[in-house]
């Protein structure tokens, strides 16, 4: 028994251990190497985009690897994980490959790429789990068609990493939202007794981010670009589907979704089907609050976190 409880302890030190030096890493390199990260030109379509000439761009290269490095250090993982951890990163490298570009990427490109790597995240998924799905908030479960549940586990993950990557216009937001979201699903994991080593990977993750946001709260120092923006993406659908509970994506990523989400259903609409909707919306939901609302960033991403830590304990609530 005394072994036993002595093991306990020396796991969890090595857990803390794990954490603390994830974020300790991460503000080290961001301090003193964010200076060798691409430099942004300001971007003409945002609002105050020209605020933010000049400023290193590309953090998301720094911390998504501090995490993918300390996930294998610290973490207890297996193939599967394994496997995600080369998606994230594969994810993070399509972002910081446009973020050093002179000239972005085009949008089908970069839609392509998103959706191979959801194509191969949806089937390992598949492969190492179970396609029955659990629905939280009425405690049931149901069988989906393997074929199926891979189309509707791609829609998912190449949603959240393009709308993840759309939210990202304003110091702090995209990193503080996708904190929430995430400490979200890992009370839910806690309560559904899910994989606790997947768990920590989650908080892994959140530290990390938590480094780069030392430096990226208003008036930021530096960006985390598509690096990072997309790499959180992809993580948070790896992670609410790793619940079994794929639909509760919905509200816990609510404010993630319509921030993000309605400018690509905007510009889809109208250069696919010629429909014009939300015509006196600005598109990122940030940039209207800021331009129209007239809110200051720091308004912006308080409410917005507000928004959607309320949004999760409701959640937390309800699947009890």
């Amino acid at each position: 028994m005394i072994e036993y409880f002595n093991q306990g302890i020396d796991q969890a030190l090595l857990a803390m251990s794990g954490l603390l030096a994830a974020f300790l890493v991460t503000c080290f390199l961001l301090r003193f190497f964010a200076d060798k990260l691409p430099h942004d030109l300001g971007r003409d379509f945002a609002f105050n985009g020209k605020l933010s000439a000049g400023k290193p761009r590309g953090a998301g290269f720094i911390f998504i690897l501090v995490f993918t490095v300390a996930a294998l250090l610290f973490g207890k993982i297996g193939t599967e994980m394994i496997i995600y951890l080369i998606m994230v990163v594969a994810a993070m490298l399509t972002g910081f490959l446009d973020d050093c570009s002179r000239s972005p990427w085009g949008e089908y490109k970069k839609g392509f790429l998103d959706l191979v790597i959801a194509v191969m995240t949806a089937i390992t998924f598949l492969n190492f789990n179970t396609n029955v799905v659990t629905i939280a908030t009425l405690h049931t479960t149901i069988t989906i068609p393997p074929v199926l549940f891979v189309i509707l586990a791609v829609v998912l993950i190449w949603v959240s990493i393009n709308v993840t990557n759309c939210s990202d216009g304003v110091d702090g937001l995209s990193g503080s939202l996708t904190i929430v979201t995430l400490l979200t699903i890992y009370v839910i994991d806690q309560i559904q007794g899910r994989d606790k080593y997947f768990s920590y990977l989650i908080l892994l993750f959140v530290i990390c981010i938590l480094g780069y946001l030392w430096f990226n709260a208003t008036p930021s120092k530096m960006m985390m670009g598509d690096a990072g923006s997309r790499a959180m993406g992809l993580f948070i659908a790896i992670a609410i589907l790793k619940t079994m509970s794929p639909f509760l994506y919905i509200p816990v990523a609510l404010v993630l979704i319509l921030d993000g989400g309605l400018g690509l259903v905007k510009v889809s609409l109208l250069r696919f089907l010629k429909i014009k909707v939300l015509a006196n919306v600005r598109t990122p939901l940030h940039d209207q609050t800021r331009k129209v609302w007239d809110w200051s960033n720091t308004q912006t991403v308080f409410r917005f976190v507000i928004i959607q830590a309320m949004i999760g304990v409701a959640v937390v609530y309800l699947i009890q």
